[in-house]
């Protein structure tokens, strides 16, 4: 495996994302075509969907997919190494998690991976189940993330149709205020507060007191 030099990537930043990929789908990024093969026999026999690439560029320009998704990195590639790249999808805004393989292992490398983001870093020759254990956990957690964004985003959408008043009144109960408190501050009645309380509640489809609460701290109004 050549490991000379991690120069700087090049060129225009390619797409965040690639066409949507139904399945979860574990990306696999290594100069050694046999341990690429070896990784992608590995992976189809839990039935886990793999895309293999030889370099850095080859993903970038692939783009990565709208899915659960994990990266399977190797540390020291030909041309940019698997730091570098890391440092690119950070920037870029990507959350895939990434398993940094390496055969060259050391405490610093590791720890800078680890605080970039890595969720697992792992010393060639590595047993089979170790690297499936952590692919399993990576794509669990981004399955995770990824609905969390999706209801986020959901809630946001429903938050574009709240008035400013409402927003003012779900200020005041976001605080533990009760709805008079509410009104002295505002200036208005406690009927207004009221009014304007169950209105942001049907906007925001809140089913309890708890859930406006939590939708509330999610929105960070």
């Amino acid at each position: 495996m050549s490991v000379n030099g991690q120069p700087r990537l090049v060129g225009k930043p390619a797409a965040v994302s690639s066409p949507p990929v139904a399945r979860p789908l574990v990306l696999v990024v290594d100069d050694d075509v046999e341990l690429r093969e070896t990784l992608r026999d590995l992976f189809a026999s839990v039935d886990l969907e793999t895309r293999t690439f030889a370099s850095t560029r080859e993903l970038l320009d692939a783009g990565l997919p709208d899915c659960p998704s994990c990266l399977v990195l190797d540390l020291r590639l030909p041309g940019s190494g698997g730091l570098e790249l890391q440092k690119q999808l950070n920037h870029m805004g990507s959350q895939i998690p990434i398993v940094f393989l390496t055969g060259h292992a050391d405490v610093s490398t590791s720890v800078r991976a680890m605080k970039a983001g890595a969720v697992d870093f792992l010393p060639k020759p590595f047993r089979d189940q170790e690297l499936l254990d952590a692919v399993t956990a990576a794509l669990q957690a981004d399955e995770r993330r990824r609905a969390t964004d999706e209801d986020l985003g959901e809630l946001r959408r429903l938050a574009g149709q709240l008035t400013p008043r409402e927003i003012d009144v779900l200020r005041g109960v976001k605080r533990g205020l009760l709805n008079k408190q509410v009104a002295f501050e505002l200036g208005v009645t406690e009927i207004t507060v009221k009014m304007h309380r169950s209105s942001a509640g049907r906007k925001l489809k809140v089913k309890s007191v708890v859930d406006m609460l939590r939708k509330l701290e999610l929105l960070k109004l």
